[in-house]
């Protein structure tokens, strides 16, 4: 390749060429250096442009992962001549060569996220007196760099990681929703799907994805949902599938494609199940030993608390709390502990949504809102304010065509929620001069089997 050159004048008169080298020969030039001089020079970077130097080509990867490199880094910030404490031993045997994985790199962001997630739990955590639900969990999510992954694997095995398209927090909840856009396989292909709450370090570095700790939170045998999917809401462009409670996928009316995959999660140890699960295994909340009571009969069975919101993608239709809830041992009937939060026969408890129940949806740059869809978000405490039962989904109502009402002249309807321990019963009446929905009845059915688990009882 040609090269361009100069000529330059020396004191005396004389010249001499000097040449300008080309990019390609400064590339070839930097790749004769020897390392070690090449990472004397990478030690005088800070974590953020060594980060980004590793993204350049293969030679500068293997190079800014040097393990004694990352070492005096990690002594540095986290060593024994810093703050008195030992360093760690690692798991695997250390060899300082340019070839080898940065297991002291790994272990640096390792240290900063655990760091960061003690700060956060010294920090106290006050609670709202209806939900007992953390305050600041949105705060703390958002200082903490934490995002959700979505990956879906296909019957061949092969993955496709999706970056989150939008989310929504709500009071006791927050909406995750990932827009396909043409870059995955058929509804019908699908064979996994996997949630990962990440943890990203936070780097100065924008134009790249930083290092992030994933945590498991939910994994999918798709092979087997897919057959029992319920049909939970429709419009012209997209008809909106309930796989589990708080797992929807949309696709497109009359084909397989999918338009777009949402999650509803409740804030109840939302931090915990984003960040302290493992890639392969989700967060296991530590148990509890549940208080004892001889002297009282009917323990377990009273003292709850419901609170129960209504809402949709952008805002809340109803919202209440039921002190007190109780049922009688003589009660329970096959299997389930019934908890009335809101009775027919009691005016006073009936209550108004602010809105129609239809969910809107968003999708790169298509929209709609389907019908007599919401999401339901309930959370349930016992008697000493624990959280006992905590249920956030996409929920369908139906008309209920058998009713009988002194009080309403209007339409009846009914949503109807179960999963393995749980039932919730809604009733609703829309009458026509106010054009307003009213819930007129509310249950809420634990099953004996979880409450037996709870209290260490055998009802």
């Amino acid at each position: 390749m040609a090269t361009a050159s100069k000529t330059v004048f020396s004191k005396g008169g004389s010249s001499k060429r000097a040449n300008k080298s080309s990019p390609a020969s400064t590339k070839n030039f930097i790749e004769r250096l020897p390392h070690e001089i090449m990472i004397k020079i990478l030690s005088y970077l800070d974590v953020s442009a060594l980060y980004s130097m590793s993204h350049i080509n293969k030679l500068f990867y293997q190079l800014a992962n040097d393990n004694a490199l990352w070492k005096k880094i990690y002594e540095a910030e986290f060593g024994r001549n810093r703050n008195g404490r030992n360093m760690p031993e690692l798991p695997v045997k250390m060899e300082v060569k340019h070839q080898d994985v940065a297991c002291w790199r790994s272990l640096y962001f390792k240290t900063i996220a655990s760091l960061d997630i003690q700060k956060w739990k010294k920090v106290p955590q006050p609670v709202t007196s209806y939900t007992g639900l953390p305050i600041h969990t949105e705060q703390g999510l958002r200082n903490l760099h934490v995002t959700w992954e979505l990956t879906v694997t296909d019957r061949a095995g092969r993955q496709n990681t999706l970056e989150l398209s939008w989310s929504k927090f709500l009071r006791t909840a927050v909406i995750l929703c990932w827009s396909a856009g043409g870059s995955l396989p058929n509804y019908q292909e699908f064979s996994t799907l996997q949630l990962h709450g990440v943890r990203r370090i936070a780097l100065n570095c924008p134009s790249l994805k930083t290092p992030g700790r994933r945590s498991l939170m939910a994994e999918l045998d798709m092979q087997t949902l897919t057959k029992g999917a319920q049909v939970i809401g429709q419009d012209s462009l997209v008809e909106l599938r309930l796989l589990q409670p708080g797992i929807a996928i949309a696709v497109w009316k009359g084909e397989t494609s999918v338009a777009f995959i949402m999650f509803t999660l409740h804030l109840n140890k939302l931090v915990e199940r984003s960040t302290e699960g493992s890639h392969d295994c989700p967060y296991v909340e530590p148990t509890d030993k549940a208080p004892f009571d001889d002297i009282d009969p009917e323990y377990g069975l009273h003292g709850y608390q419901l609170h129960i919101i209504l809402h949709n993608t952008k805002c809340e239709l109803m919202s209440g709390s039921s002190p007190r809830l109780f049922c009688h041992r003589s009660e329970i009937s096959d299997g389930w502990i019934q908890f009335t939060a809101i009775s027919r026969t009691n005016l006073s408890q009936h209550t108004r949504l602010s809105g129609n129940i239809f969910l809107p949806w968003r999708c790169e740059a298509l929209q709609g809102a389907l019908q007599s869809c919401c999401i339901m978000s309930v959370t349930l405490l016992d008697e000493f304010r624990r959280t006992f039962k905590c249920i956030c989904s996409p929920v369908l109502m139906e008309p209920q065509e058998t009713h009988v009402s002194y009080d309403y002249d209007g339409e009846h309807y009914q949503i109807h929620y179960q999963d393995s321990d749980t039932q919730v019963k809604i009733q609703l009446v829309w009458t026509k001069e106010q054009q307003q929905f009213t819930l007129i009845s509310l249950i809420v059915a634990v099953s004996v089997c979880r409450v037996n688990e709870h209290f260490h009882r055998a009802y």
